[in-house]
């Protein structure tokens, strides 16, 4: 879990895929964290990112580091909204405070179940992280 969070928070930008309908969709996303053990991110529920989670929740994140190495990671949605969980992204990143508050009934946050990581070098050399 450590490496795999570590990799996305010091590489800033990873994307996140999902399908409307049959179409995917891909956009950046920036903020993670561990809660309950699991990868944490977070979304507004006025977005269609959140109605496609809800739609299908099974997803794929990419992330490149400045050495071309890149991370996968699949896996299935789970919201976990709830105070705790909010008072926590708040604390882990305070800028989303410009945009979202504890209880303000569009601030959601997802994990991944049965996320499964994969680290590859540009030579093709492949490594499986643990989440």
């Amino acid at each position: 879990m450590k490496e795999v969070l570590n990799f996305l928070k010091e590489n800033k930008v990873f994307y996140l895929a999902t399908t409307d309908g049959d179409q995917p969709r891909v956009r950046p996303m920036g903020f993670v964290m561990e809660y309950d053990g699991k990868l944490t991110f977070g979304t507004s529920n006025q977005k269609d990112m959140c109605k496609q989670l809800a739609a299908n929740p099974k997803v794929e994140i990419c992330c490149v580091a400045a050495n071309y190495d890149t991370l996968r990671i699949c896996g299935k949605v789970v919201f976990c909204t709830s105070e705790q969980s909010q008072r926590k992204a708040l604390e882990v990143m305070p800028a989303l405070g410009k945009m979202y508050a504890v209880g303000d009934g569009k601030f959601e946050l997802f994990s991944l179940d049965n996320a499964q990581a994969v680290c590859q070098t540009m030579s093709g050399e492949k490594k499986i992280l643990t989440i």
